[in-house]
């Protein structure tokens, strides 16, 4: 096997090294207290959330809408779900408190089991860049909610675009100062992966319950099942 050689490596933090789901079902529960956290109206409601994120950022990526950040995109999600929650259950919040709340859920969403422990194994030998698709804000409530440890966190609003959109890999190019194939681009997300790989990093995908798996044409140079995993592969005790 060919050693993979590299100076940074490079994290997506939605998915990857929070649960993004888990954080979410918490604040739809809260807004419609009489629904299962994990049951089908709940899991509904999150699909509408998800679709309408993906949806919107897709929109300003292809230019066909102005570029808002990700805490105005949550609102949105906030209110389409607000609304489906008031038709599905008549016990259910919707005041502008608690959709702003629900809002903010998206901000407080719990680390994977092996996040901290694995950042900070792999801190100790290379420089860890934190690149999101959630605001500035959002990426340090994200940062100080989870416990994630970086040596630069980078959002998106830099570049006024969502991922996969190269101008936002560009950023941690930028910042590390690197040709872009110096730098490892870590996510469980193969989608998020092809755009790192489009502009020339080198890729690693880390298996999660909530990532986008790779297909079977995807050439990543790194697959692990966690980041006990991927640390153990990059020679890190």
């Amino acid at each position: 096997m060919a050693v993979l050689t590299f100076d940074a490596v490079v994290f997506d933090v939605l998915g990857t090294l929070v649960d993004e789901p888990a954080g979410l079902r918490a604040g739809i529960s809260a807004l419609a207290p009489s629904s299962n956290p994990d049951g089908p109206g709940t899991e509904r409601l999150l699909l509408l959330w998800q679709r309408h994120i993906e949806r919107e950022q897709r929109r300003i990526v292809d230019g066909d809408r102005p570029y808002l950040p990700s805490d105005a995109l949550d609102r949105e999600a906030a209110e389409v779900v607000a609304r489906a929650a008031g038709a599905e259950d008549p016990g259910a919040v919707a005041d502008p408190d608690a959709v702003e709340s629900l809002a903010r859920a998206a901000r407080r969403l719990p680390p994977w089991p092996d996040t901290v422990a694995g950042l900070a194994r792999l801190a100790g030998h290379f420089p860890l860049i934190g690149l999101s698709n959630a605001s500035r804000t959002a990426l340090l409530e994200l940062n100080a909610h989870a416990g994630l440890r970086w040596h630069q966190a980078l959002s998106a609003e830099d570049a006024r675009t969502y991922k996969p959109d190269p101008a936002v890999y560009r950023l941690a190019v930028t910042v590390a100062g690197l040709p872009p194939e110096r730098l490892l681009m870590v996510a469980a997300h193969a989608w998020d992966l092809r755009g790192a790989q489009a502009l020339g990093l080198r890729t690693a995908y880390v298996a999660r319950p909530v990532g986008d798996p790779p297909a079977p044409s995807d050439r990543f140079d790194l697959h692990a099942e966690g980041l006990a995993d991927l640390a153990g592969q990059l020679g890190v005790s």
